[in-house]
């Protein structure tokens, strides 16, 4: 059995309802700070540093003029208050250094270039997780989720 790890600060999901470190990148869902009805799908690759944003349906970002846009920041920043800076650090390969805080400190000291990816990967998986608000409440398990930690009610 597997622990569930905690936030390590609470987080607001109204500006970034979705953040993940898999598949080799920080990546998740942002939504816009104009429209209400888009979402920015953005992510940072481990390693080469290599970011992205664009809409759902594939449109690039327009804030990406040569440096992370706003998105990415947020995306960082949630994803310090989700995993910590050293979690996120570590994973993302790069020296967190004394005295970084945020996301938008740590994305300064990537040695990071724009590199177009797709978005659909990660929008299918914040659409999934969504579903799951979507079911009525019940104590039957989910076969899907068989692999999910146990919260030890009923032990």
């Amino acid at each position: 059995m597997v622990a569930v790890v905690p936030p390590a600060r609470p987080r607001k999901l109204a500006k970034v309802p979705f953040v993940e470190l898999a598949d080799g990148r920080l990546q998740g869902v942002v939504s816009s700070g104009s429209d209400i009805e888009r979402v920015y799908v953005s992510s940072v690759t481990a390693g080469n540093h290599a970011y992205h944003c664009s809409t759902n349906n594939n449109r690039p970002c327009g804030g990406l003029r040569g440096a992370p846009c706003k998105h990415l920041e947020a995306l960082a920043d949630e994803a310090v208050l989700q995993y910590g800076v050293d979690r996120v650090a570590r994973y993302l390969r790069v020296d967190a250094g004394d005295g970084t805080q945020t996301g938008v400190e740590l994305l300064s000291r990537l040695d990071a270039r724009h590199e177009p990816t797709s978005a659909a990967v990660v929008f299918s998986r914040f659409l999934r997780h969504l579903a799951y608000l979507e079911l009525p409440a019940s104590t039957t398990a989910l076969p899907e989720l068989h692999w999910f930690p146990s919260t030890g009610a009923g032990r």
